[in-house]
């Protein structure tokens, strides 16, 4: 990877997710859709209907590009709400709050951004989810900062390398659209086979 290349937003929740899914993702090309990810991909659509307007006094802006040359992300952002001059990110997921951070660790990307592109701090953002039709708060902490940038080098490593993280078998793995293509049990079979002989 040299000097000029960014990588996406997306990324880095695909990363914190699953590290063997980004890799084939992002590294490899591959992607498969299942009902999950339709359902993601349809409700994206609705969202990103670029344009801007009030509701109510907070000004919604939709579907524009967040860029940082400091950590070298790019991505489109679902929602950027601004309400007495402090920005919030606002990313749109079809289900419900899930057992991992990888939706958090996607805010808190475009919170980066967005304090690089405005100038301006950000403490917040949110999370909506389709499925209850409820926003979940981001807190957009240090330790949160900290975990985003540890993900934003591991995956630009990543991206430089192109080596294959081993897959491994998890309950993230029971909804993932590549389980077909990764297979992590049978990685863990022969790495059983091999301890055993």
């Amino acid at each position: 990877m040299n000097e000029i290349d960014y990588i996406f937003i997306a990324a880095l929740n695909q990363y914190s997710y699953c590290a063997h899914r980004c890799w084939r993702m992002f590294c490899a090309g591959e992607f498969i859709d299942n009902q999950y990810t339709i359902e993601g991909t349809t409700l994206h659509e609705r969202v990103h209907t670029i344009g801007d307007g009030y509701r109510e006094d907070t000004w919604q802006i939709r579907a524009i590009w967040l860029k940082s040359d400091k950590y070298k992300l790019i991505g489109k952002s679902d929602l950027i709400e601004v309400e007495n001059g402090t920005f919030y990110p606002i990313e749109y997921k079809r289900g419900r709050k899930g057992e991992w951070d990888n939706d958090e660790m996607q805010v808190c990307a475009q919170a980066l951004c967005l304090e690089e592109m405005t100038g301006k701090s950000i403490s917040t953002g949110y999370i909506y989810y389709a499925h209850s039709h409820q926003r979940q708060l981001v807190e957009i902490t240090p330790e949160l900062r900290q975990s985003a940038i540890a993900i934003i080098e591991a995956v630009q490593q990543l991206l430089f390398t192109g080596a294959m993280p081993i897959p491994v078998k998890t309950k993230r793995c029971d909804g993932c659209s590549l389980y077909p293509s990764c297979i992590p049990q049978a990685t863990d079979k022969v790495k059983r086979y091999q301890e055993s002989h």
